[in-house]
């Protein structure tokens, strides 16, 4: 945990030092919708796409006509997972989480239309820690972090409202059983609506 705080705190750091005082800084708010799954690493479970909840809050920089920059949101994430096991039972469980995602964001300025319509591209880890104490099933156990890498593009709507759409790639496990023969990453697809001020 301590290890990711500080790697939180280099990126802060590090852009800090790069960004010009002209860069461009908002804040603002971010609701959407999560579907997720649980990706086994054997056959003897398997998990369907559910969707959540997801909404919090988020701050954009950017550096003027370049167009680069990241933004970084905190926000509460409601995941649901149907859990079948081998026998065909199945059984819904639901988790939340405060979600972390820090992504590294590129925006390409279209001529004319720049000013209206800004489409980007966005990339970065995003730092989950789980808030539920349920486990998935009594032989599947949550993990309370997980660490996923994100992949996205939206578009900048006047200068106030972001849409966007991502991928997240679990990297470490959101869940394991007893004898470590099974685990299960989150792959999650998010759409989300955010307003900047």
């Amino acid at each position: 945990m301590k290890f990711f705080t500080k790697v939180i705190a280099a990126i802060v750091l590090a852009t800090a030092a790069v960004v010009p005082a002209q860069a461009q800084f908002k804040w603002g708010v971010k609701a959407g919708v999560a579907v997720n799954s649980l990706k086994f690493n054997k056959d003897v479970v398997s998990s369907d796409n559910r969707a959540g909840f997801t909404g919090g809050l988020m701050a954009d920089f950017t550096v003027p006509v370049i167009g680069v920059g990241f933004d970084a949101s905190v926000l509460y994430a409601a995941r649901s997972v149907d859990f079948a096991n081998d026998e065909g039972d199945v059984t819904t469980k639901r988790r939340s989480y405060i979600d972390v995602p820090i992504n590294f964001k590129y925006k390409l300025g279209l001529p004319l239309v720049g000013k209206v319509v800004t489409p980007f591209l966005t990339t970065g880890p995003d730092f989950s820690f789980l808030l539920s104490k349920e486990n998935v099933s009594d032989a599947l156990h949550n993990k309370s972090f997980d660490f996923a890498w994100n992949i996205g593009a939206g578009v900048q709507i006047v200068n106030h409202v972001q849409i966007a759409a991502s991928y997240g790639f679990g990297i470490t496990k959101s869940a394991s059983g007893h004898d470590s023969m099974y685990s299960g990453k989150n792959r999650c697809w998010t759409i989300t609506a955010a307003y900047l001020f």
